[in-house]
C-alpha cells in the first residue's frame, strides 16, 4: 500500500510547538511537505487608501520568522518549501504533482484569507484532495465555549465573566522531540525572498528603540523565558503596562502571537507554572486578562465577519469621516504639533511598534479631534505594525471609533490629559522628538504656551524647530 503524503501549509502559525496542523499531519501521514507561501497580493499589494499592505518593519519580522521556522524544521530532519505567488495556485501545483492526500492548515476567519483557503479547497477537490483545517490562534477552543460563536457576547466584560472561571484552558499539544519525516527530495525547496524581491527596502534599526524585535519561534520562546523566569516581569505587569519607554513595561508578546511564533496556550500554562512556583497576584492575572482580549476580538471577527472592516462597523453607525489625505499625512508622519501624538507616530514609523496607551491616543486623536475616517488609520496600522492581526487591529479601531458591537459610544481621549498622566516629565516625548529636549517640563507637551523669553532662552522657535499645532488646544 502506498505511503500517505500530505502538505502542511504554514500560515500565521510559524512554529513547531503546539501546532495542531502539524500534529494532525504527523498522525495521518508518513511523509509531510511543510510549505510557506509569500502571498504576492499581501507582500506587494496596497490597501484601499494606497498604503503598502505589508510595510518594511512587518516584512522584516515575517522574513525572520520564516527563516527561523525553516531552520527549526531542518534541525528536526525536515525542511521548508518556500514559494512566492498565490497560495491557492502554488500549493495546488505541489499537491497535484506529488499526489498528496491532504493539505493541513490553520483556518483563518477574515475575508481575504478565507477567499484564499476557499479557492485552494475548490482546486484540491478537482483532483480528489481536501483541506483539513485546524485551529491555533486562540486560547480557548470554540467547542469548549458555553455559547456558539454567533452568540458570543458583544461586550468583553460579559464574555470574560462567562468563560474565565468556567472554561478550562487545554494543555499545549506535546512538542515532539523526535525527527520529522524527511522531505521528499523531488520537491524543489525554493528560497526565502529578499527585500528587493518583495519590492521593499530593508528598514534601518533605530537606536532609540528599546526593544529590537526579532521574528521567529526561537526568539519568542526565549522572550517568554526571559519575561517570566529571568526578570519576573509578570509580577508587576498591571502597574507598568501603561508606560511608554523601555523593554520591560509590557509583555511584548504581541508580534510573536500575531505571526503564530508562540502559542497563547503555551504562554498561559507557563504563566500558571510561574504563579505556582514564584508569585500569583493581580498582575499575573492581568497577563491572562490580555490573552482573553485577543480571543474576544477573534470571536468578534468570526461573529461579525466583514462588518468589522466597514465604516459603520458591526453597529452600522451613521457617522461622518473626512478622507483628507493631506491632513491624514500630518498625523501619520508625526507632524501634528501635539508632541504626545507625534512621538508615538514617530516611534511607529521608525520601529513598527507602539505601546497600547499610545495606540489608543493616536487613534482617538485621528478620529475625534481631526475627524478623519477611522479606516484610514486602521489601514495605516495594518501596513506598519509588526504585531498586526486583522481581528485585534480592526476590533480596537471599531472600539475607538464607537462603531463596534459594544454599547459605549464616547471614546474620545483627552490627549493632553493623557500625556500629563503617562509622560508627566516629557521623557517619552523628548526621546522621540529631540528638538523638544530643552523645553521645560511644564511646556514640553504644550510648546505653543512658551513665552518669547522662554523660547529665546532654550533656543527654540515654534513653527521652525517643531510644527505649530494643527488644532488649538488649551
Amino acid at each position: 500500500m502506498e505511503a500517505k503524503k500530505c502538505i502542511v501549509w504554514f500560515r500565521a502559525d510559524l512554529r513547531l510547538h503546539d501546532n495542531e496542523a502539524l500534529s494532525e499531519a504527523l498522525s495521518h501521514c508518513e511523509f509531510i511537505i511543510p510549505i510557506f507561501v509569500f502571498d504576492e497580493r499581501v507582500i506587494k499589494g496596497t490597501t484601499k487608501f494606497g498604503f503598502a499592505k505589508t510595510g518594511a518593519h512587518r516584512l522584516k519580522f515575517l522574513l525572520e520568522s520564516v527563516k527561523d521556522l525553516k531552520a527549526n524544521l531542518q534541525k528536526r530532519g525536515a525542511d521548508l518549501v518556500v514559494r512566492f505567488g498565490k497560495p491557492e495556485e502554488e500549493i495546488f501545483k505541489i499537491a497535484r504533482k506529488e499526489k498528496t492526500s491532504w493539505v493541513f492548515c490553520n483556518r483563518e476567519r477574515t475575508d481575504e484569507e478565507v477567499k484564499v483557503q476557499d479557492a485552494l479547497e475548490k482546486r484540491l477537490w478537482s483532483v480528489g484532495q481536501e483541506v483539513r483545517y485546524s485551529r491555533g490562534k486562540m486560547l480557548f477552543y470554540t467547542a469548549d465555549l458555553p455559547f456558539p460563536v454567533t452568540h458570543t457576547p458583544d461586550v468583553f466584560t460579559h464574555f470574560r465573566k462567562e468563560v474565565e472561571k468556567f472554561i478550562p484552558i487545554r494543555k499545549p499539544l506535546p512538542t515532539e522531540s523526535a525527527d520529522l519525516p524527511p522531505l521528499d527530495i523531488s520537491v524543489e525547496l525554493g528560497s526565502i525572498p529578499s527585500f528587493e524581491q518583495c519590492g521593499a527596502t530593508e528598514p534601518k534599526a533605530d537606536s532609540r528603540s528599546a526593544f529590537p524585535f526579532e521574528g521567529g519561534e526561537t526568539a519568542a520562546l526565549a522572550h517568554l523565558k526571559n519575561y517570566l523566569w529571568e526578570k519576573e516581569l509578570a509580577a508587576t505587569y498591571k502597574k507598568t503596562r501603561n508606560e511608554l519607554l523601555g523593554v520591560d513595561f509590557s509583555t511584548k508578546f504581541s508580534p510573536w502571537l500575531a505571526h503564530g511564533c508562540i502559542s497563547p496556550k503555551t504562554i498561559y500554562w507557563e504563566l500558571k507554572k510561574f504563579e505556582a512556583e514564584r508569585i500569583k497576584n493581580e498582575s499575573t492575572y492581568w497577563v491572562y486578562f490580555e490573552l482573553m482580549w485577543r480571543d474576544f476580538f477573534r470571536l468578534m471577527g468570526k461573529k461579525h465577519q466583514n462588518d468589522i472592516f466597514k465604516f459603520g462597523g458591526p453597529k452600522e453607525v451613521e457617522q461622518k469621516g473626512s478622507e483628507d489625505l493631506a491632513l491624514f499625512r500630518i498625523w501619520a508622519e508625526g507632524r501634528t504639533g501635539i508632541p504626545f501624538i507625534d512621538a508615538n507616530m514617530i516611534e511607529l514609523n521608525q520601529t513598527g511598534f507602539m505601546s497600547n496607551r499610545g495606540r489608543q491616543n493616536v487613534a482617538s486623536f485621528l478620529v475625534h479631534d481631526l475627524g478623519i475616517n477611522w479606516q484610514m488609520g486602521a489601514e495605516y496600522f495594518e501596513s506598519l505594525l509588526i504585531d498586526y492581526d486583522p481581528c485585534s487591529n480592526y476590533g480596537n479601531w471599531n472600539y475607538i471609533a464607537g462603531v463596534g458591537s459594544d454599547p459605549r459610544e464616547n471614546r474620545k481621549f483627552n490627549v493632553l490629559g493623557q500625556a500629563l498622566r503617562y509622560d508627566k516629565e516629557g521623557t517619552f516625548v523628548k526621546h522621540w522628538i529631540p528638538q523638544l529636549e530643552k523645553l521645560p517640563e511644564d511646556k514640553v507637551h504644550k510648546p505653543w504656551q512658551l513665552s518669547e523669553a522662554e523660547s529665546i532662552s532654550v533656543g527654540f522657535t515654534l513653527g521652525k524647530d517643531y510644527p505649530d499645532s494643527v488644532l488649538k488646544m488649551s
